[in-house]
């Protein structure tokens, strides 16, 4: 599983003109599911989003996480994280799950960020998404539960 973490002042996502989620201050997580991805690395990912350590405390220091600051979350389901382009020129999504899967999973890691209390959102799963960001420093972390990165 795979994550790009983005601190923001705000967040949104529209589909076909509509509005679908938005939150103020928080995290935008666009998630990627690999075809091999268990609840091992769901809980592994989930875990450290709501506790990473992105937000200024009172010195200005990165030591807050969205369960100091109650911080909100919009989590973007993002099966492109998973493009290999080490050969072509067209990215191959061979270890994205399928979508089936892919959905339970992405599922789950709202419900897992909702039940630590975090204000937790969603796009929609499979829509062609307009996602706008008003990114906060701009803080960008990128989480790989095979630890690549």
């Amino acid at each position: 599983m795979r994550a790009v973490v983005q601190r923001v002042k705000s967040a949104s996502v529209t589909v076909d003109s509509e509005p679908v989620s938005e939150i103020r201050a928080g995290v935008l997580v666009f998630l990627g599911v690999a075809h091999d991805d268990t609840a091992t690395e769901l809980e592994y990912i989930a875990n450290k989003v709501a506790n990473l350590r992105i937000f200024e405390d009172e010195d200005g220091k990165m030591n807050r996480s969205l369960l100091d600051t109650g911080g909100a979350a919009l989590v973007v389901s993002q099966f492109t994280l998973y493009g290999d382009c080490r050969k072509g020129r067209r990215p191959s999504f061979i270890n994205a799950a399928r979508p089936e899967a892919a959905n339970a999973l992405y599922e789950q890691f709202i419900a897992i960020l909702k039940q630590q209390n975090i204000p937790t959102q969603g796009g929609t799963f499979q829509a062609m998404m307009d996602v706008e960001l008003i990114n906060d420093g701009p803080v960008t972390i990128l989480l790989d539960s095979d630890k690549q990165f």
